[in-house]
């Protein structure tokens, strides 16, 4: 190396050390930081780039706004550490104990991998390119305005969650949450078990592959709508005002007022056509056993 040369990307180790006050890193680069705590004091981390974090601990706010190019493993985000992770490019989150809420943020290039996150309130908003694996959160309003989401073995306790998101692939999930998926596009949801009333309201071309639903007025108000080899346990009032290809296996307790397409099921409790409402010639039913007109 030539005298004065400077070696680019070159990373800094930083270990078992104990940061407070206000932006202590700030716009720190090419860091390993190790076993290292952050206490109270906002922003340490604000702007910095190409930053390694493992077994290091935030405790108060907004630790890792604006950076770029952050790896964070077996980390823990405690309750005070809230909006810690906005407008940050290029992370990658694994091994991870997430207490606070408000986390992640208007962020692209998102990966989530075992990952806990007891207190997701408004967590992953209007984020981008997003990948999730072995995640479980509780908590109302996650993933709001999303874009272009994988996601495979997920578990969500929270109502109103992926509101307006949009190109999302779920597999492997569990949600006991209200009102989910509502104002959504580009939806699949497959091998996965949904519990909440009005399940995806006002959204267009969701598609759901080997899933267990139960809900109250679920899946109405949808265009495009395709159920290929699902359950409807306990679900009453579905299809209200949707377009709808359904094939579902076993009874649906009772269908209202579909827009139009083709419900396929063993067995329908009550089958709510009323003319001055939708076009009933427009839906065809096709029911293998036992099905009550209802009103028409």
């Amino acid at each position: 190396m030539l005298k004065g040369e400077v070696i680019l990307n070159r990373k800094n180790e930083i270990k078992q050390e104990f940061y407070t006050g206000e932006r202590p890193l700030f716009q720190g680069k090419n860091l390993i930081i190790k076993d290292t705590v952050f206490g109270e004091g906002e922003s340490p981390l604000k702007h910095s780039e190409n930053i390694e974090l493992k077994n290091t601990s935030f405790q108060w706010k907004y630790p890792l706004w604006y950076s770029r190019h952050i790896s964070v493993q077996q980390c823990s985000f405690m309750e005070m550490a809230r909006a810690g992770i906005w407008y940050t490019d290029d992370i990658k989150v694994e091994d991870t104990l997430i207490e606070a809420p408000k986390e992640f943020r208007r962020c692209r290039g998102v990966t989530i991998k075992n990952v806990s996150i007891p207190n997701a309130e408004e967590t992953l908003w209007n984020c981008s390119d997003v990948t999730m694996e072995h995640v479980v959160a509780k908590g109302d309003y996650f993933g709001m305005n999303c874009e272009n989401v994988k996601i495979n073995d997920f578990s969500l306790y929270g109502n109103y969650c992926f509101d307006g998101a949009k190109n999302v692939e779920v597999r492997n999930a569990r949600f006991l949450s209200k009102d989910c998926f509502w104002n959504a596009e580009n939806i699949t949801i497959i091998d996965s078990y949904i519990c909440g009333e009005y399940l995806a309201w006002n959204s267009k071309n969701i598609t759901l592959i080997n899933c267990t639903i139960e809900s109250l007025q679920g899946m109405c108000y949808i265009e495009n709508l395709v159920m290929k080899n699902c359950k409807l346990i306990n679900t009453t009032l579905a299809f209200e005002y949707s377009t709808v290809d359904a094939e579902i296996v076993g009874r649906i307790d009772s269908v209202m007022n579909p827009q139009g397409g083709t419900i396929r099921a063993d067995e329908i409790g009550e089958l709510i056509l009323q003319k001055e409402q939708v076009d009933v010639s427009a839906t065809k039913i096709i029911c293998k056993g036992e099905l009550n007109d209802g009103k028409v």
